[in-house]
């Protein structure tokens, strides 16, 4: 048997922010067994972790792929640490094949994530018939694009074309605009590529959200919403190449998987 945490990230409530599978593993089992255990969890990500001497390794699938970062599973893997296995712990390292070392600590019931900056370049793609509205620019990365609106209610409201997203060939779509209600920017973001129609909170489009965001404002720190029907905030704050993402953390389940894996 195989034990397993599932932690809300991103949120102070229960039953909101974006939900992760942390699997702790003694040693590794096979691709085909991980990604089988994650289609099966059917979250948007479940993450396996193994302790590495004075770091752990960690991996992140959806029920459909591997893929190379995942911000809320790697902070639900570093709440589970701190608060299961490791208890007392403020600092923890994890080593990623895709993605180099992640650090994540915490102070009190907040955790910050040191992840790679990615500033978005202008984009020629149009999105406006693959979003149902047509944006006030288009902003692209290797990995996503970016679609930026005048108005937070249309980002809400948007109902995408998630075959068309697939059709575009990148791994998701991130839709922002100025925030209100005491946030910055309000987003969304759709990867139904990996998997995940709409993500609902999403560590990694942050990386993209922050240094964008943070330069248009004028601001090094940024709070941020994710408008997707669950909900979810985070504060992003700019340090040099990197972005701290920091966020909050609520334990949902702690089980077995019953496997003779």
């Amino acid at each position: 048997m195989l034990p397993i945490h599932i932690v809300d990230a991103f949120t102070t409530r229960r039953f909101s922010g974006n939900p992760a599978a942390v699997v702790p593993l003694a040693t590794w089992l096979d691709d085909a067994h991980l990604q089988a255990i994650a289609a099966e969890n059917n979250l948007a990500e479940t993450a396996f972790i193994l302790r590495d001497g004075h770091q752990w390794q960690l991996r992140w699938f959806t029920p459909a792929v591997e893929v190379p970062i995942c911000g809320h599973a790697t902070l639900a893997s570093a709440w589970v640490i701190f608060n299961r296995l490791l208890p007392g712990s403020t600092r923890v390292t994890f080593s990623t094949c895709k993605s180099g070392l992640l650090h994540v600590e915490t102070i009190g019931d907040r955790l910050m994530m040191y992840f790679p900056a990615e500033p978005p370049r202008p984009s020629s793609q149009s999105l406006t018939a693959v979003l149902g509205a047509e944006p006030a620019h288009v902003l692209e990365t290797d990995r996503r694009l970016m679609a930026v609106f005048d108005d937070p209610a249309v980002v809400r409201s948007l109902v995408p074309d998630m075959v068309a997203i697939v059709a575009l060939g990148v791994h998701g779509v991130i839709v922002t605009a100025p925030g209100d209600g005491g946030y910055d920017c309000v987003s969304r973001f759709f990867a139904p590529s990996a998997g995940i129609p709409e993500d609902p909170v999403t560590g990694g489009a942050h990386c993209v959200l922050a240094p964008y965001w943070a330069q248009r404002l004028g601001k090094p720190e940024i709070r941020a919403y994710q408008a997707s029907a669950r909900g979810g905030q985070m504060i992003c704050r700019m340090r040099g190449d990197r972005v701290v993402l920091e966020g909050q953390c609520v334990p949902y389940l702690t089980g077995q998987i019953e496997s003779d894996l």
